[in-house]
């Protein structure tokens, strides 16, 4: 077995920021195991991505760009890689731990028999082996996981998202980009995709570098209004606790925690946020967590790395005017 593939997810032609990411990531493992790095793309303008992904440290790529790739469907997509992984044996391969990454290499991983480690945010090679650390017990600690030699089945992983650093595109760099078929026609695929219906935003929260959350304190869904004015200032996502969402102040896509979205930004403002242990797994990797809220008692003071005890609604017009006078704006 040889090579070290990652898995580029891309929506409407555009890569997903985790995919560079994981490529980045690829790119360390294959230098450390001896072997070349290979980016796996599928869909519309995925042989423009392979040559993107080579600008970004792949040595080469794989493209399809069938029909029934137009709009992602998780059989025919995991079954193009559960193929062409047993055709051609990589020894790694690596994707972002999103909704479709997950669902990809979870399902070719049943195809392949191979072992799987998902959500990981450090890894690094035992030998021949990928250590990756993960966080468990909604984060509280760190597991180190592998996946022992598994004979003609690779290693797979998942990453989660701002975990691992970008790596800068170098346009000299050059590579093959190999065009192969798909594996299932249209006639052998049980599911068709009639729509989306997609959700506007100005940030993606998983990708946000500043996210803005607002809990219970807000009061309501015109509490809101305070933190989106300081989002517009910093360029930041609006993010939100289970409680608010619950009452319907503000939809679920906003939603931070064990049952919401995983966030690594670099700086996460909890705003009227008490902190209980569901919202804290979702953003306790955030490099700079700074938090204001009335209660001095509350559970997030132990995570926060800075905090204002006060009113948000008078705290959080003071730090956008500043914000804004210190920006220029």
């Amino acid at each position: 077995m040889s090579g070290v593939w990652v898995y580029i997810e891309q929506h409407g032609g555009e890569a997903a920021n985790v995919s560079w990411e994981a490529l980045g990531l690829g790119r360390k493992l294959a230098n450390g195991l001896g072997q070349p790095l290979t980016a796996v793309v599928f869909g519309p303008g995925s042989g423009a991505l392979g040559t993107e992904a080579i600008h970004y440290g792949a040595d080469q790529a794989i493209a399809c760009e069938d029909a029934t790739l137009d709009r992602f469907r998780l059989d025919p997509y995991a079954s193009l890689l559960g193929s062409l992984a047993k055709d051609r044996q990589p020894s790694v391969i690596v994707a972002g731990a999103t909704t479709r990454g997950g669902d990809v290499l979870g399902a070719a991983a049943i195809d392949l028999n191979a072992g799987l480690v998902t959500g990981a945010t450090e890894a690094e090679l035992d030998g021949n082996v990928v250590m990756a650390h993960c966080p468990i017990y909604s984060s509280k600690l760190m597991a180190k996981v592998l996946i022992p030699d598994a004979g003609d089945a690779p290693q797979m992983l998942t990453i989660r998202s701002r975990a691992f650093p970008m790596p800068e595109a170098d346009a000299s760099r050059t590579g093959t980009v190999e065009t192969v078929a798909a594996v299932k026609a249209e006639g052998d695929i049980g599911t068709k995709v009639v729509g989306f219906e997609e959700t506007q935003g100005a940030v993606s929260l998983t990708d946000a570098a500043i996210i803005v959350s607002g809990g219970r304190g807000v009061g309501g869904a015109d509490g809101y209004a305070p933190l989106q004015e300081l989002c517009k200032v910093l360029g930041a996502a609006l993010g939100a606790s289970r409680a608010s969402v619950d009452a319907g102040w503000i939809p679920y896509d906003h939603q931070v925690g064990q049952t919401g979205k995983t966030v690594s930004p670099d700086l996460y403002i909890a705003c009227g946020i008490s902190g209980a242990v569901q919202h804290q797994a979702g953003m306790r990797t955030a490099k700079i967590i700074v938090a204001i809220n009335k209660d001095a008692e509350a559970p997030i003071w132990k995570l926060a790395h800075y905090g204002i005890v006060g009113d948000l609604f008078e705290v959080v017009p003071a730090l956008t005017e500043a914000f804004k006078a210190r920006l220029g704006q």
